[in-house]
């Protein structure tokens, strides 16, 4: 656990939380800043900054959480479909330092966009850059 960290003090109980799902590693529950009704946030217990940071187990069973979450949370506040998003690194916005994935409910006509909007201008790339990105992802 990280002292200074908000999330690990909701997993202690030293700050409340609305709990929706509790498994040995990993808790769900409101997002105090939602972004519609029944915003949820699905963490390890254990404190982990970022992605590559979660042991092979951990993530599977946040993405399991994720994946089970995505229908209750819809059925619960009636939604049309939902946005499910992780913000890995400061500069992909991550504003709190433990891994968390945002299940967001979202409603026909609520004046959201598709998760290509989140990263602003779009790079202009050569199938060259293409193929070499492709490249150094695949063997890495």
């Amino acid at each position: 656990m990280s002292e200074d960290c908000i999330f690990c003090a909701i997993v202690d109980g030293d700050i409340p939380g609305r709990i929706v799902r509790e498994t040995e590693t990993t808790l769900a529950f409101l997002d105090a800043n939602p972004l519609a009704p029944g915003h949820t946030l699905v963490i390890p217990k254990d404190h982990h900054a970022r992605l590559d940071d979660l042991p092979d187990d951990v993530a599977a069973d946040i993405f399991r959480d994720v994946h089970e979450l995505v229908s209750r949370v819809e059925d619960a506040v009636d939604a049309d479909a939902t946005t499910v998003g992780i913000n890995d690194g400061e500069a992909a916005g991550q504003e709190v330092p433990h891994v968390h994935a945002h299940i967001v409910p979202r409603f026909d006509g609520d004046g959201g966009h598709p998760i290509h909007a989140v990263a602003g201008d779009r790079p202009d790339l050569s199938d060259e850059e293409l193929d070499e990105i492709e490249a150094a992802i695949a063997e890495s």
